[in-house]
Order: structure tokens, then C-alpha cells, then sequence
């Protein structure tokens, strides 16, 4: 589950960059955005084109384009007008669980990220999802005083993270706007919450806490893939627009321009 927030600069990991405009992409079968747009060729599926490894896809995003709510007619359940024509499929991961203590929400929003040799964005799980993916990873509601609310509030959070985390990968990917006009975009992700980082185990070491969490993003830079390395520090209280993560986002040391990116980064923020 991503988590992300604000990034000052004492966490390391972000530039002094602009952030990079994205080419906007339609969203399938909503009525409000049924105008034609051009997307960038290499992020346009091909018929024989398989988008994702299946195999590096989170529980809470399997099948994600297999149904897509429309915010016109989303409610918190959807009936059988809502099966998506494409395939005839329902919606996936969206049943209650045994016991379920309250219902939950099956709506899912649409993310500003874009995903990899495709017209369409990521998806954010909804709260029905999420609930059956944590309870797939262990987790007992019964052992917790939840409520219907909190699994909103999650959920926005999660979006909320995963928003920032992007912004600042954009951040990074702005030094490569010559070679990549169309702008990045996301191929997979992944969480890596007990792999801590060796910058988060230096940190450990110099006094400071280690991350909740980490993630490792693999993004398609015009047809390269560049993995970028994001530790989620606990940032103290949520705040009104549900931020509270401290996120240190960096290019992982794969190569030599991720090394040069870093050096260049390093030098501008102790020269200014």
C-alpha cells in the first residue's frame, strides 16, 4: 500500500526542478470525457501488447482496468448496468467479506499517473478493495477498533501519497525532458517495507528513525526503465488535505545516469 506526503529537503529527495507537464489521457467509458485526445505513441497499447506482468502487480490492483467506475453514475454499490461492456466482467475484489462489520465502498478513483504503453492512468483501489487486500495479507479487522470512516480516511490518504510520491519522481524525471518529451510514465511498483534502503540505514545510525515503509517505482522514461527507490517516514499528525509521510524519492544507484542525476541534485542544494 503506498504512502506518501510532503518531502522537505532535509529528508534528500527532491530537486530544485520543475514539475513536468503530463499529456492528458481519457478515462475509459465515462460520458463527461468522451472527447477524442492524442496521447504520446509509446505509452498507446498495441493489440498483442501485454501491459503488466501480472506476477508484479499489488493485490489491490489486480485486473484494475477490468472495471472502472464513472463518477456520473457511482454510487457505493453497483448494480448489474455497471458490468464494463469490454469483457462483461463485474467488478474485481469488490465482495463483502464473512463478517464484514460494515459496508464499504466499491467506487474507485482515477489516478493522475500515468501507466506504461497504455492510453489510461493507474486506478486507486476502493475501500471494499483495500479491505479484502489487507485481510488477503493477514490482517483481522476483529483485532481493531475500526470504523467505516477510518477505511475513507484510508483510502485518502493512500491516494493522497501515491499523488505526492508521483510529483516528486517528476521532479527527478524533469532533468530528462530533452530525451523524453512525452514525459514518464509508470510501468509497475512495489513494496519493500522490511528492505530498508542503505541511505535509511545510515540515517538509522546517524540517530534518526527508520521508514514505515518503502517502495520501489520502475518507471518508462521514453522506452528506458529507470527504478526509483521511495522511503515513507512517519511526518507526525494528518493534516487537512491528508498528508502527514515524509517521503525521501530518489533514483535508485542503477546506472550512470542515475548517478550523475544524484551528484548534480547534491551539488545545487549545497551550492544554494
Amino acid at each position: 500500500m503506498g504512502l506518501s506526503a510532503s518531502s522537505p529537503a532535509a529528508a534528500g529527495q527532491s530537486p530544485n526542478a520543475s514539475k513536468q507537464h503530463q499529456t492528458a489521457s481519457p478515462p475509459s467509458e465515462c460520458p463527461m470525457h468522451q472527447e477524442k485526445m492524442s496521447g504520446c505513441p509509446m505509452h498507446m497499447n498495441t493489440p498483442d501488447y501485454r501491459t503488466e506482468n501480472t506476477d508484479d502487480v499489488p493485490a489491490h490492483q489486480e485486473r484494475a482496468y477490468e472495471f472502472v467506475a464513472c463518477p456520473v453514475k457511482s454510487g457505493a454499490f453497483q448494480g448489474k448496468d455497471d458490468i464494463d461492456p469490454s469483457n462483461m466482467m463485474p467488478p474485481p475484489n469488490q465482495q463483502p467479506s464473512p463478517d464484514q462489520p460494515f459496508p464499504l465502498s466499491t467506487v474507485r478513483e482515477e489516478s493522475s499517473i500515468p501507466r506504461a504503453h497504455s492510453d489510461k492512468k493507474w486506478v486507486y483501489p476502493s475501500e471494499q478493495m483495500f479491505w479484502n487486500a489487507m485481510l488477503r495479507k493477514g490482517w483481522r479487522w476483529k483485532d481493531d477498533d475500526i470504523t467505516g470512516e477510518d477505511m475513507t480516511n484510508i483510502i485518502k490518504i493512500h491516494n493522497q501519497n501515491n499523488e505526492q510520491a508521483w510529483k516528486e519522481i517528476l521532479k527527478w524525471e524533469a532533468l530528462h525532458a530533452v530525451e523524453c518529451p512525452c514525459g514518464p510514465s509508470l510501468m509497475r511498483f512495489g513494496g519493500k517495507a522490511k528492505e530498508y534502503s542503505p541511505r535509511a540505514r545510515i540515517r538509522s545510525w546517524m540517530g534518526y528513525e527508520l521508514p514505515f515503509d518503502r517502495h520501489d517505482w520502475i518507471v518508462d522514461r521514453c522506452g528506458k526503465e529507470v527504478r526509483y527507490v521511495i522511503d515513507y517516514y512517519d511526518g507526525g499528525a494528518v493534516d487537512k488535505n491528508y498528508q502527514f509521510t515524509i517521503l525521501d524519492v530518489r533514483p535508485a544507484f542503477d546506472s550512470l545516469s542515475a548517478v550523475w542525476d544524484r551528484m548534480k541534485v547534491a551539488w545545487w542544494r549545497w551550492t544554494s
